[in-house]
């Protein structure tokens, strides 16, 4: 029977810290199925350090981390891993091998982790590439396309296990506004045509209103989460300065 919990993911009183140092601290907020929540806050705010507790490379010296209800937060590895495999993560750099070509690339996961035939993971990948817009480049290295197609194939890669929850680490860093507009739109595109839950880590303000259901603003000097909501509705009603300045760009 699917686990029909409306929230996906759900975070309650967590707390970022390196050692004595703490991030942020009691962080509570919920991403529903389907939508696309954005990370946001200005350098050095800990964004990046949360996605990493949120995908499970870092553990949080307080607080709990729930997927579809259950606790991610100290569960035993093996309930860890299971919650794991329905994640797909895309990196800043989109982090493809050098060596392999595009299809080895978004091939890798499901050589490791299915027990599919090499005809089927064949049909699987062109069809995850077709998806990102780069059907007829599956012979390609990373090294001989752009930097816009080589975030499309990272993408790609990381659909390749058809994953519930989508991660991104600053989608659009490194690209010319026109790569990072077709980007926003895959993302959308890619949201409504499988449902697929998606949280941003991203400081881009045309991705921010462009694909944002909702959003969480991380406060670098309260260290707490001091905004949430839809980002085109927080700019007409920002509830402090500092959410103004991020998303206005302004200095006063």
């Amino acid at each position: 029977m699917p686990n029909t919990h409306k929230n996906y993911l759900e975070v309650v009183d967590l707390e970022l810290s390196y050692g004595s140092f703490i991030v942020q601290k009691n962080l509570t907020f919920q991403v529903k199925r389907g939508e696309v929540l954005i990370i946001m806050g200005g350098s050095g705010c800990g964004k990046s350090t949360l996605l990493k507790h949120l995908i499970g490379l870092m553990v949080p010296s307080k607080g709990e981390i729930f997927y579809e209800g259950e606790k991610f937060t100290c569960s035993d590895p093996d309930g860890q891993l299971k919650m794991i495999r329905k994640f797909g993560v895309l990196y800043q750099s989109g982090a493809l091998w050098s060596s392999m070509t595009l299809e080895e690339n978004v091939a890798l996961p499901l050589q490791e982790y299915t027990q599919l035939k090499s005809n089927d993971i064949n049909d699987i990948v062109s069809y995850k590439l077709s998806l990102v817009g780069l059907k007829g480049f599956e012979t390609f290295y990373p090294s001989e396309i752009s930097g816009g197609m080589r975030k499309r194939a990272g993408l790609a890669r990381a659909m390749a296990l058809d994953p519930e929850i989508l991660f991104f680490d600053e989608p659009s860093a490194g690209l010319d506004p026109i790569s990072s507009r077709r980007l926003d739109d895959l993302i959308i595109n890619l949201r409504n045509s499988l449902g697929t839950t998606i949280v941003a880590v991203t400081h881009e303000l045309p991705s921010i209103f462009a694909i944002g259901d909702n959003s969480i603003f991380l406060d670098v000097d309260k260290k707490t989460i001091t905004a949430t909501g839809n980002p085109n509705e927080l700019i007409k009603n920002p509830p402090t300065d500092a959410v103004y300045r991020f998303l206005t760009r302004s200095s006063n």
